[in-house]
């Protein structure tokens, strides 16, 4: 199926790996020209030169803190001078600790709620004034699917992310009518480094082994094994794209039906 996106213009957040990287190379591989962002600069740039590479496309490599607003301003005035616009924002960046209760501090839902649902803010308050002013664009926030399913040992991405649900649907509403549309996309376990941060320590809290809690993982999911990048950056090119033309204000779940509770037993 043809998107109908080659030409365009996007701008990801959280890009040098995981899900943002394999989404770039998703859009990339579409024809979009592509401005990545994320803290690691040689990781970023080494992840620009495969997009390339790999695409023919134009990757822009624009290392930035999405936790500080003068980086996110700093990117995006970097990416409207190489490439004169952005059509499409992706946001990716953030991650959140997981843990029980007793065991968090108050500086982990703070660090949780600064990085994934500020960073979030920061990012589409600086993108989104100049799709206004264009009249059109295409906003997918990545989101983990502990927004829509909370689990107890999800705490501070679950609160992070319903938040980050709640800001989608009001961006949806606010700015459709200057030809902005505003979705998120909702992972459950994916196959990433991140993932594999998280079983370790969910593995720790829960006294098991990490291939008890992969398998714990797996048997969460009735399609029976974890999701790739490369399934999500496929959902979010499409949701993103004018085929998804009248998709806005959506939250969609792309976890293979998986049952939280499960996986917390």
């Amino acid at each position: 199926m043809e998107l109908g996106i080659a030409g365009k213009v996007a701008f990801i957040t959280g890009a040098s790996k995981g899900i943002g990287y394999a989404t770039a190379r998703v859009l990339a591989a579409e024809g979009c020209k592509v401005a990545i962002t994320a803290r690691e600069p040689e990781r970023l740039r080494a992840a620009a030169a495969t997009i390339e590479h790999e695409t023919g496309t134009r990757a822009l490599a624009v290392a930035g803190d999405m936790s500080k607003t003068a980086d996110v301003e700093h990117a995006v005035a970097q990416t409207l001078q190489a490439f004169g616009q952005i059509d499409i924002l992706v946001t990716c960046a953030g991650s959140s600790p997981g843990g029980l209760m007793e065991q968090l501090t108050e500086e982990d839902f703070y660090s949780s709620l600064h990085l994934k649902l500020m960073g979030y803010v920061r990012t589409c308050k600086a993108v989104i004034p100049h799709m206004k002013a264009r009249g059109e664009g295409s906003v997918v926030l990545v989101v983990g699917n502990d927004g829509l399913k909370p689990s107890y040992w999800e705490m501070t991405a679950g609160i992070a992310n319903a938040a980050d649900i709640n800001f989608a649907s009001s961006l949806a509403e606010q700015y459709a009518p200057f030809g902005i549309r505003t979705n998120t996309v909702n992972p459950g376990p994916v196959d990433t480094d991140r993932w594999d941060g998280l079983e370790k320590a969910f593995a720790r809290d829960k006294g098991v082994t990490q291939d008890r809690a992969h398998e714990l993982a797996v048997q969460s999911i009735p399609i029976g094994r974890i999701c790739t990048a490369e399934e999500v950056a496929n959902l979010v090119a499409f949701i993103a794209s004018p085929r998804a033309s009248f998709v806005n204000g959506a939250h969609i779940p792309i976890d293979g039906a998986q049952r939280k509770g499960i996986m917390d037993t």
